[in-house]
Protein backbone atom coordinates (compact mmCIF):
# COMPACT_ATOMS: atom_id res chain seq x y z
CA UNK A 1 0.00 0.00 0.00
CA UNK A 2 2.78 2.47 0.84
CA UNK A 3 4.49 2.00 -2.50
CA UNK A 4 1.24 2.65 -4.38
CA UNK A 5 0.48 6.00 -2.75
CA UNK A 6 2.75 8.14 -4.99
CA UNK A 7 1.18 6.66 -8.12
CA UNK A 8 -2.31 7.29 -6.81
CA UNK A 9 -1.34 10.88 -6.00
CA UNK A 10 -0.08 11.42 -9.54
CA UNK A 11 -3.37 10.20 -10.95
CA UNK A 12 -5.26 12.65 -8.79
CA UNK A 13 -3.01 15.52 -9.84
CA UNK A 14 -3.47 14.66 -13.52
CA UNK A 15 -7.24 14.68 -13.14
CA UNK A 16 -7.17 17.98 -11.24
CA UNK A 17 -5.23 19.56 -14.09
CA UNK A 18 -8.10 18.85 -16.45
CA UNK A 19 -6.50 16.28 -18.69
CA UNK A 20 -8.94 15.60 -21.52
CA UNK A 21 -10.64 12.24 -21.24
CA UNK A 22 -12.08 10.57 -24.34
CA UNK A 23 -15.88 10.71 -24.45
CA UNK A 24 -17.51 7.31 -24.09
CA UNK A 25 -18.55 5.92 -27.45
CA UNK A 26 -22.29 5.73 -28.10
CA UNK A 27 -23.33 2.10 -27.64
CA UNK A 28 -25.60 1.98 -30.67
CA UNK A 29 -25.29 4.22 -33.70
CA UNK A 30 -28.21 5.48 -35.74
CA UNK A 31 -28.20 4.64 -39.44
CA UNK A 32 -29.85 7.19 -41.71
CA UNK A 33 -31.58 5.93 -44.83
CA UNK A 34 -29.93 6.96 -48.08
CA UNK A 35 -32.36 8.73 -50.47
CA UNK A 36 -30.54 7.08 -53.37
CA UNK A 37 -32.02 3.70 -52.38
CA UNK A 38 -35.66 4.84 -52.44
CA UNK A 39 -37.70 3.99 -55.50
CA UNK A 40 -41.04 5.51 -56.51
CA UNK A 41 -43.80 2.94 -56.65
CA UNK A 42 -46.04 2.69 -59.70
CA UNK A 43 -49.39 2.04 -58.01
CA UNK A 44 -51.43 3.51 -60.86
CA UNK A 45 -52.74 7.03 -60.46
CA UNK A 46 -49.98 7.86 -57.98
CA UNK A 47 -48.51 11.30 -57.37
CA UNK A 48 -44.81 12.08 -57.30
CA UNK A 49 -42.63 10.74 -54.46
CA UNK A 50 -39.30 12.58 -54.50
CA UNK A 51 -36.55 13.27 -51.98
CA UNK A 52 -35.12 16.78 -51.94
CA UNK A 53 -32.50 17.91 -49.41
CA UNK A 54 -33.43 15.16 -46.99
CA UNK A 55 -37.21 15.62 -47.22
CA UNK A 56 -39.51 13.18 -49.02
CA UNK A 57 -42.43 14.92 -50.69
CA UNK A 58 -45.45 12.75 -51.41
CA UNK A 59 -47.91 14.40 -53.77
CA UNK A 60 -51.56 13.40 -53.50
CA UNK A 61 -52.55 10.69 -55.95
CA UNK A 62 -55.82 9.21 -57.11
CA UNK A 63 -55.20 6.59 -54.42
CA UNK A 64 -51.75 5.69 -53.08
CA UNK A 65 -48.49 7.57 -53.54
CA UNK A 66 -45.39 5.93 -52.16
CA UNK A 67 -41.80 4.82 -52.28
CA UNK A 68 -39.94 1.64 -51.38
CA UNK A 69 -36.49 1.27 -49.83
CA UNK A 70 -34.10 -0.99 -51.70
CA UNK A 71 -31.07 -0.75 -49.42
CA UNK A 72 -29.88 -2.88 -46.51
CA UNK A 73 -32.57 -3.46 -43.90
CA UNK A 74 -32.30 -3.23 -40.12
CA UNK A 75 -32.02 -6.52 -38.28
CA UNK A 76 -34.35 -7.60 -35.48
CA UNK A 77 -34.55 -6.17 -32.83
CA UNK A 78 -34.45 -2.58 -33.99
CA UNK A 79 -35.94 0.88 -33.54
CA UNK A 80 -36.93 3.12 -36.44
CA UNK A 81 -37.91 6.77 -36.30
CA UNK A 82 -38.91 9.58 -38.63
CA UNK A 83 -40.87 12.81 -38.74
CA UNK A 84 -43.93 13.24 -40.95
CA UNK A 85 -46.51 15.91 -41.61
CA UNK A 86 -49.71 16.22 -43.60
CA UNK A 87 -49.77 19.03 -46.14
CA UNK A 88 -53.30 18.57 -47.46
CA UNK A 89 -55.85 15.80 -47.62
CA UNK A 90 -58.25 13.83 -45.47
CA UNK A 91 -56.68 10.38 -45.16
CA UNK A 92 -53.45 8.81 -43.99
CA UNK A 93 -50.37 10.93 -44.53
CA UNK A 94 -47.95 8.31 -43.26
CA UNK A 95 -48.21 4.62 -44.01
CA UNK A 96 -44.93 3.20 -42.75
CA UNK A 97 -44.37 -0.38 -43.88
CA UNK A 98 -41.60 -2.19 -42.00
CA UNK A 99 -40.22 -5.72 -41.54
CA UNK A 100 -41.23 -7.61 -38.40
CA UNK A 101 -39.40 -10.93 -38.36
CA UNK A 102 -38.06 -10.89 -41.92
CA UNK A 103 -38.52 -9.09 -45.21
CA UNK A 104 -41.34 -11.54 -45.93
CA UNK A 105 -43.33 -10.65 -42.80
CA UNK A 106 -44.19 -6.95 -42.67
CA UNK A 107 -46.70 -4.59 -41.10
CA UNK A 108 -47.84 -1.03 -41.78
CA UNK A 109 -48.25 1.71 -39.21
CA UNK A 110 -51.08 3.98 -40.36
CA UNK A 111 -51.37 7.60 -39.22
CA UNK A 112 -54.53 9.48 -40.14
CA UNK A 113 -56.42 6.77 -41.99
CA UNK A 114 -60.14 6.20 -42.48
CA UNK A 115 -61.07 9.87 -42.74
CA UNK A 116 -57.99 11.43 -41.15
CA UNK A 117 -57.92 10.31 -37.52
CA UNK A 118 -57.25 6.58 -37.27
CA UNK A 119 -53.92 5.28 -35.95
CA UNK A 120 -53.06 1.60 -35.89
CA UNK A 121 -51.25 -1.40 -37.35
CA UNK A 122 -52.30 -3.28 -40.49
CA UNK A 123 -52.74 -6.16 -40.27
CA UNK A 124 -52.95 -8.39 -37.19
CA UNK A 125 -54.86 -11.65 -37.44
CA UNK A 126 -56.29 -10.36 -40.71
CA UNK A 127 -57.71 -7.20 -39.12
CA UNK A 128 -56.76 -3.73 -40.37
CA UNK A 129 -55.53 -0.73 -38.40
CA UNK A 130 -59.14 0.37 -38.01
CA UNK A 131 -60.36 -2.83 -36.37
CA UNK A 132 -57.76 -4.46 -34.11
CA UNK A 133 -56.48 -3.73 -30.60
CA UNK A 134 -53.93 -1.19 -31.88
CA UNK A 135 -56.69 1.13 -33.15
CA UNK A 136 -56.71 4.63 -31.64
CA UNK A 137 -57.82 8.05 -32.86
CA UNK A 138 -55.98 11.34 -33.04
CA UNK A 139 -56.35 14.77 -34.59
CA UNK A 140 -53.49 15.62 -36.95
CA UNK A 141 -52.97 19.27 -37.84
CA UNK A 142 -51.93 20.20 -41.39
CA UNK A 143 -48.33 21.40 -41.52
CA UNK A 144 -47.34 20.03 -38.09
CA UNK A 145 -44.37 17.69 -37.87
CA UNK A 146 -45.00 14.54 -35.81
CA UNK A 147 -42.15 12.38 -34.53
CA UNK A 148 -42.89 8.72 -35.12
CA UNK A 149 -40.98 5.85 -33.56
CA UNK A 150 -41.43 2.08 -34.00
CA UNK A 151 -39.74 -0.63 -31.93
CA UNK A 152 -39.66 -4.16 -33.27
CA UNK A 153 -38.59 -6.91 -30.88
CA UNK A 154 -39.01 -10.66 -30.83
CA UNK A 155 -42.63 -11.19 -29.90
CA UNK A 156 -43.45 -7.53 -29.30
CA UNK A 157 -44.22 -4.34 -31.21
CA UNK A 158 -44.56 -0.78 -29.94
CA UNK A 159 -45.01 2.62 -31.58
CA UNK A 160 -44.92 6.20 -30.38
CA UNK A 161 -46.04 9.61 -31.63
CA UNK A 162 -44.12 12.48 -30.05
CA UNK A 163 -43.05 10.09 -27.23
CA UNK A 164 -46.66 9.11 -26.49
CA UNK A 165 -47.07 5.36 -26.83
CA UNK A 166 -49.85 4.48 -29.25
CA UNK A 167 -49.10 0.80 -29.93
CA UNK A 168 -48.14 -1.86 -27.38
CA UNK A 169 -48.91 -5.34 -28.64
CA UNK A 170 -47.55 -8.86 -28.19
CA UNK A 171 -47.00 -10.55 -31.54
CA UNK A 172 -46.18 -14.13 -30.53
CA UNK A 173 -48.63 -16.54 -32.09
CA UNK A 174 -50.35 -13.81 -34.12
CA UNK A 175 -50.88 -13.73 -37.86
CA UNK A 176 -48.92 -10.71 -39.07
CA UNK A 177 -49.00 -9.35 -42.61
CA UNK A 178 -49.86 -6.50 -44.90
CA UNK A 179 -53.38 -5.65 -45.97
CA UNK A 180 -54.09 -7.34 -49.28
CA UNK A 181 -53.58 -4.96 -52.20
CA UNK A 182 -51.03 -2.57 -53.63
CA UNK A 183 -49.64 -1.59 -50.21
CA UNK A 184 -47.65 -4.81 -50.63
CA UNK A 185 -45.45 -2.92 -53.10
CA UNK A 186 -44.05 -0.98 -50.12
CA UNK A 187 -42.56 -4.11 -48.53
CA UNK A 188 -40.23 -4.69 -46.87
CA UNK A 189 -39.69 -1.03 -46.01
CA UNK A 190 -41.69 1.77 -47.54
CA UNK A 191 -43.66 4.97 -47.11
CA UNK A 192 -47.03 5.83 -48.58
CA UNK A 193 -49.94 8.27 -48.33
CA UNK A 194 -53.55 7.84 -49.47
CA UNK A 195 -55.06 10.71 -51.50
CA UNK A 196 -53.03 13.06 -49.30
CA UNK A 197 -50.00 15.29 -49.79
CA UNK A 198 -47.36 14.76 -47.11
CA UNK A 199 -43.70 15.16 -46.23
CA UNK A 200 -41.28 12.89 -44.37
CA UNK A 201 -37.80 13.56 -43.04
CA UNK A 202 -35.17 12.15 -40.70
CA UNK A 203 -35.83 8.47 -41.30
CA UNK A 204 -33.24 6.39 -39.46
CA UNK A 205 -32.91 3.21 -37.42
CA UNK A 206 -30.67 1.52 -34.89
CA UNK A 207 -30.18 -1.95 -33.46
CA UNK A 208 -31.66 -2.78 -30.07
CA UNK A 209 -29.51 -5.88 -29.64
CA UNK A 210 -27.57 -6.07 -26.36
Amino acid sequence: MIKLLPIFSLVLVSCDRGVDQPAPAEKVSWISSDPAYWNEIQFGGEGSAQWNEGVLKLDAGVELTGTQYGGELPGIPYELELEARKIAGSDFFCGLTFPVSSKDECLTLILGGWGGGTVGISSIDGMDASENETTTYRNFEDGTWYRIRVRVKEGHLSAFIDDEQVVDVATDGRKLGLRAGVIEYCAPLGLAAWQTAAEVRGLRWRSLAD
